[in-house]
Order: structure tokens, then C-alpha cells, then sequence
């Protein structure tokens, strides 16, 4: 009789929308790449209540689940048996002062209980592992690192957007520790001769900056809500995808750019171990040092070919494949450990 594996699929309107794609990724894969374990998800119920408290554990256990997978940071209080316990990111600890005023404590018991009884703690990049035993005093020994991976779909033949001017394109929500401003800053601050304009995915939030920074030469725009086909094409027309996160677990738009052949400006807090020798990186913060990489790529066309190239060589190497069997790797880690 297989072993039974529990997935907590749970995406209620708290995961984000890079959560929300790992859980799909791997769960829709994971019967294939390791066809050893019979798979149970749980999707119902949202995050931070009283399903998740109650009913989950309790359909765990009635399911007689060998191994449960938290697959993202809300998990049942008093978690036991035998479970792994995925975190991409200890931004909210990192940057309490951005968040809500409960979430600090609820890492602090919730998340650090779970992460101190997980056989496995699962990651997506190296960076995140100092966090851990630095807030959790997790043992570095039990976390592993699995990386993720563009979406098949950013990998197809994409027609590149063209706007009325070249543009610069930023991917993402305008959350606080995403530093917006320092993107406003390094665009604005380009010399008057670069006619080239900046979009930014959302909708506009940012109380009136893009009008007040845009020019008859120059335009900040907000383009809402995008599709996927929408957003391929955006990535294929920029010149570059330029972020300035404080930090990033993994940044899926980073790799989802370079697999259409759009080069990466970001921070080197936030570019991911994977790319991190095919993307141009720059100090949280520093507008400046921004500012010249965005006329590098504007400048240096032969730059651009060779990040653009390296660049869709080095996500090649990676696939929701590769992320769901070195997952099922781990469980049987897991299940192995007395």
C-alpha cells in the first residue's frame, strides 16, 4: 500500500500570487515524477481560521497521512506528526514595520514552532536559510533548497509589445519593501536624451508619482491587471525588467523575463542563486547605481544580447519538473528519518 502524502493546496485570498503558482506547479506534478506515494490535497478552507486549526489536522488524521506538506507559511498551530513545512521568505520579519501589526508575533509562535518540529524545512534560495536560524534558531542541517521555475507558457514564442517609446518594465505588487521609489528615482534621474518610458504591473497606487515624474518624452504608466499572454509580450518589447525589492525569496518574474529573453536590473538582495551571473545587480537603495545599469542596457547592445542569451540558457536548466521530483526527494527523507 502506498504511503499517503497530504498537501495543504489551501490558496485563500492571502497567498500571494507566486504562492499560489508554486502550490499549483508542484501539486498538478507531483503524481508523475513520483508516482511512489499516493497524493491527498486539501483545498479547502481559508488561511487563519478555524478549518485550518480544527478541520485540517483532523482530515489529516482521519486520511491516515504518513507525511503532511505545508506549502506555504499558514499552518495549524499545534502542527504534529510527521510534516514538511515550505518557506520561500522571512520578509515580515526582515521588515516588520511594512506589515500589519499581528503578523510579527504570529511568526514568532505560529510559523517558529512549525518550522522547529518540520523533519524538512523547504526553500527556494540560499539566502533565506541565514533567516531561518538567525529569527527561528532552525538547525541549517534539516532545511533544503529547491529551487522554482518559469511557467512552460513564458517559454513559448512570445510577439514583443511595442509601446510608442522603448520601455523599462517593472513586474509585481507596490508593497512597501518593494521600493518603488527607488525605481521612480533611477528612471527619473535618466539623462534628458533617453526617451523611454517605464511600466509598472498593478494599478496605479502610488499617489500620483507616475504623473508627476512623466514627461511629454518620457511616461510612467500603470498598466493593472495583466494576463500571462499579456505579460510575455511585455517582458519580450522591455528593455529590461528592473526591480528594487529589499528582498525577494525567489523572484518568479525574474526567471519568467529571462525565459522570453527580456535581461534582469535587480537588487542583490532579491536576484535568485540560479541567475544570480546573468542579471545585473545593484545595492538596495542606491537610485544611482540603478540609474547606470538602465543606460548600460540602453547603451551597450552587445551587453544585452549576451544577458539576454546566458540568461534563457540558465532558466533552460530549470522546470516545475525538476522543483516537484526534488521535492518527493525530501519526502522520502522524511519518511525515512526515524
Amino acid at each position: 500500500m502506498k504511503q499517503r502524502i497530504g498537501l495543504d493546496a489551501r490558496c485563500g485570498r492571502r497567498i500571494s500570487v507566486g504562492m499560489r503558482t508554486y502550490i499549483h506547479e508542484v501539486v498538478a506534478r507531483l503524481p508523475h515524477v513520483a508516482p511512489q506515494y499516493e497524493y491527498v490535497e486539501y483545498t479547502k478552507g481559508e488561511n487563519l481560521g478555524i478549518s485550518e486549526q480544527i478541520a485540517l489536522p483532523f482530515e489529516m488524521w482521519r486520511d491516515r497521512i504518513a507525511l503532511a506538506h505545508y506549502m506555504a507559511h499558514y499552518v495549524p498551530a499545534f502542527a504534529e506528526g510527521r510534516f514538511v513545512f515550505t518557506i520561500h521568505d522571512l520578509i515580515h520579519l526582515r521588515f516588520p514595520q511594512f506589515f500589519r501589526f499581528y503578523i510579527r508575533p504570529y511568526y514568532n509562535t505560529v510559523v517558529k514552532r512549525a518550522c522547529l518540529k518540520a523533519r524538512r524545512i523547504i526553500t527556494s534560495d540560499r539566502r533565506t536559510i541565514a533567516d531561518l536560524v538567525h529569527f527561528f534558531n532552525v538547525d541549517p542541517a534539516k532545511i533544503r533548497i529547491v529551487p522554482l521555475a518559469p511557467r512552460e507558457r513564458f517559454f513559448d514564442p512570445t510577439v514583443p509589445f511595442v509601446g510608442e517609446r522603448p520601455y523599462f518594465l517593472n513586474v509585481g505588487n507596490h508593497r512597501l519593501h518593494k521600493d518603488i521609489p527607488t525605481l521612480l528615482r533611477a528612471w527619473s534621474s535618466l539623462p534628458d536624451e533617453y526617451e523611454v518610458d517605464l511600466y509598472l504591473t498593478g494599478k496605479d497606487d502610488l499617489d500620483g508619482e507616475l504623473q508627476r515624474l512623466s514627461t511629454p518624452r518620457r511616461k510612467a504608466i500603470a498598466l493593472g491587471d495583466v494576463s500571462d499572454q499579456e505579460l510575455a509580450s511585455y517582458y519580450a518589447g522591455a528593455v529590461a525588467l528592473v526591480h528594487p525589492s529589499m528582498l525577494e525569496g525567489f523572484g518568479l518574474p525574474f526567471v519568467e523575463a529571462m525565459a522570453v529573453g527580456c535581461p534582469v536590473i535587480a537588487t542583490d538582495e532579491s536576484i535568485p542563486e540560479p541567475i544570480s551571473d546573468v542579471a545585473l545587480p545593484f545595492a538596495v537603495g542606491d537610485a544611482e547605481a540603478a540609474a547606470e545599469s538602465m543606460r548600460r542596457m540602453l547603451d551597450d547592445e552587445s551587453l544585452r544580447r549576451d544577458l539576454v542569451e546566458r540568461g534563457k540558457s540558465v532558466v533552460r536548466t530549470l522546470s516545475w519538473e525538476r522543483t516537484a521530483r526534488e521535492t518527493a526527494n525530501i519526502y522520502a527523507e522524511a519518511l525515512e528519518e526515524k
